[in-house]
């Protein structure tokens, strides 16, 4: 137990001071934390700057984010460590960055042995005497036994489904719709009486867990089941009255993941009246933007040699071109899928509102520290992207909403730049929990820094965090080296990107902050190129024998025998289509069962041996 330095000074001060610290010394650990914050987590996922106060989008209705964000403090210039869902949940939730677990995949994260000795963010709080409580997608690979009491798993429904398999939405035209139910997907959830597959069967909606689906009941706007996200909301409201109603005994640590505006965009049709496509006003796209980038040369391998290729193009690009083939021009098309964005937004907002509401209207509000964020952005055309997984503005800022009563000044503005990494260490702080998170000497420290000064000062305050936000990019490989990847660093006025083939960018944000002309080849600029890659060598490990232990590949030999069923599993082929779209041998967009155990079969002989694939698969 910590002693504070008043009760250091009343100890020594008083005749009976032995005595009172035996007493303290002797209650009980649930008693001592029950002074101690409650923590609410809110992550949605895929969630960029189109909420309200972030300047992302002028048409964004998120009013109960903009509640939370008058009352706490916001982070304009928060960023995500890692792009995409997997690796940058990890590193949120264990307070590691990728490049120090060897995590930039989707290989489940307590395979590597840095981040299973090392105590996730609810284990941490646990340990500590909290009631650790989790709903919905949280980390991307859900371990039951981290949390005291979860209530949903993670489900990306609804979807559409013939009986067979899982289709995007009905509305969504060729050859978009054939990405898949959930890259792919996009409209109001409305009644599907009467609406046929391309292959003319009968339509339903489907939802849930990969493991277990259900049909979810549409019959009217207001006679149907609730989505996953407001079931999510619906659980989260009932156990926070019911803390509420616990007052005095030990705190809790809440997460609250979210799946909106994850794809497919599929929510209730009042939330798309909300946005008339006809009036979408479309982000400003420079004309030719792509052309002065590199992430292409990292990512798009023409001929398909490696299974993150989409043929010659990488998976932002190849959805971009595939929405705008798709309807009668690009600005048709980012309307339509814009409007959807926006809507799985508010959708999401509604029950955000619902969760303050409780909180706001009981004794917890007093006692509650809330963080809203997400586990990266989003790409909505700018520089021919649809997509994350870019080490751009566009995906690697997220929305980062702090409120800490008595610690955070309400309307608060932080706008150096700061990461998901910090979030951690700050509940540390702002909780009274020691920072003793390794399980073992196999296990790493945490990388952030707390950021409570800034919550208690925002403009002024001093941190003890590095001047630029740090982003490494996800590739597939079989194996990570952290010394020979990609990176981002982003400062108060300066973005630097060095891919893993030497290639660099630079942009001036402050002039530039749609970084739309690359500055690195600019000699004028050639003193702030130097200075920013010497930044990044400093902070990266610099040699091979720095990798970390990574789990082995472990491939199913059953996979290559025999397809999963359809039905469940044609979600997770649509995944894997999404993830290897080459596996799509005869190039018609679609990625029958025969293809996928091809290409699966393949890859984990590949896997198997260790090897890089040489040729296609």
């Amino acid at each position: 137990m910590k002693i504070t330095n008043a009760a250091k000074r009343a100890i020594k001060s008083s005749p009976a001071r032995w005595l009172l610290v035996a007493l303290l010394v002797a209650i009980p650990l649930s008693a001592r934390s029950a002074d101690r914050p409650n923590v609410l987590l809110i992550i949605c996922d895929d969630l960029n700057d189109y909420i309200e106060g972030f300047g992302g989008h002028p048409q964004a209705q998120t009013p109960n984010m903009a509640r939370l964000a008058r009352s706490g403090v916001s982070f304009t210039q928060a960023h995500c460590n890692i792009p995409i869902c997997g690796p940058s949940r990890a590193s949120l939730f264990t307070g590691i960055y990728p490049h120090s677990s060897g995590c930039f995949g989707f290989t489940k994260w307590d395979g590597y042995e840095i981040l299973k000795n090392s105590r996730t963010i609810m284990d941490h709080f646990r340990a500590n005497g909290y009631q650790t409580l989790g709903t919905g997608k949280l980390m991307h690979h859900m371990v039951r036994q981290e949390w005291s009491t979860f209530g949903n798993p993670s489900d990306y429904g609804p979807f559409a489904y013939d009986g067979a398999e899982k289709l995007a939405h009905p509305d969504v035209p060729a050859p978009y719709r054939e990405i898949g139910a959930v890259d792919g997907s996009f409209g109001p959830l409305v009644n599907l009486a009467g609406r046929k597959s391309p292959g003319a069967k009968t339509l339903i909606w489907q939802t849930g867990g990969w493991a277990k689906q259900r049909e979810l009941r549409v019959n009217t706007q207001d006679d149907r089941d609730l989505t996953a996200d407001e079931l999510n909301g619906q659980w989260a409201v009932e156990q926070l009255q019911a803390q509420a109603r616990r007052k005095g005994e030990k705190p809790f640590f809440m997460g609250v993941g979210f799946i909106r505006p994850h794809t497919p965009l599929v929510v209730p049709k009042r939330f798309f009246d909300m946005f008339p496509l006809d009036a979408i006003k479309l982000p400003e796209i420079r004309k030719g933007d792509v052309e002065d980038t590199h992430a292409r040369s990292v990512r798009a391998i023409p001929g398909g040699a490696e299974p993150s290729a989409s043929r010659t193009e990488d998976m932002g690009t190849h959805l971009f071109n595939t929405l705008v083939k798709s309807y009668k021009s690009r600005d048709h098309a980012l309307r339509h899928f814009i409007q959807a964005y926006l809507a799985s937004v508010t959708s999401v907002d509604e029950q955000i509102g619902r969760i303050l509401d409780v909180i706001d209207h009981s004794p917890l509000k007093e006692n509650t520290i809330i963080i809203l964020t997400s586990d990266h952005g989003w790409g909505m055309g700018e520089k021919d992207y649809l997509y994350k997984n870019s080490l751009w503005q566009e995906s690697t800022r997220v929305p980062l909403v702090i409120r800490a009563p008595d610690t955070g000044k309400p309307s608060g503005v932080v706008t150096r730049p700061v990461s998901l990494i910090d979030i951690y260490p700050t509940l540390i702080d702002l909780c009274g929990l020691d920072n003793k998170t390794m399980k073992n000497d196999k296990g790493h420290p945490l990388d952030g820094h707390s950021l409570k000064p800034l919550l208690e000062k925002p403009a002024q305050g001093k941190w003890s965090g590095p001047d630029a936000a740090l982003t490494a990019l996800y590739k597939w490989r079989m194996k990570y080296n952290p010394s020979q990847e990609s990176y981002s660093l982003r400062s108060d006025n300066w973005r630097y990107i060095r891919y893993e083939n030497g290639k660099e960018e630079l942009y001036a944000t402050s002039e530039d902050p749609h970084e739309w002309i690359n500055l690195a080849g600019n000699p004028s600029h050639s003193a702030t190129l130097i200075s920013l890659r010497q930044q990044l060598l400093t902070r990266i490990p610099s040699a091979e024998s720095s990798v970390p232990a990574q789990p082995a590949f472990k491939p199913k030999a059953a996979a290559s025998k025999k397809p999963p069923a359809k039905g469940d599993a044609k979600a997770w082929k649509d995944k894997y289509f999404s993830m290897h779209p080459q596996a799509d041998r005869n190039k018609d967009g679609k990625l029958t069962w025969p293809e996928y155990k091809a290409h699966k079969s393949a890859l984990d002989a590949l896997q198997s041996r260790g090897a890089k694939p040489k040729v296609k698969p």
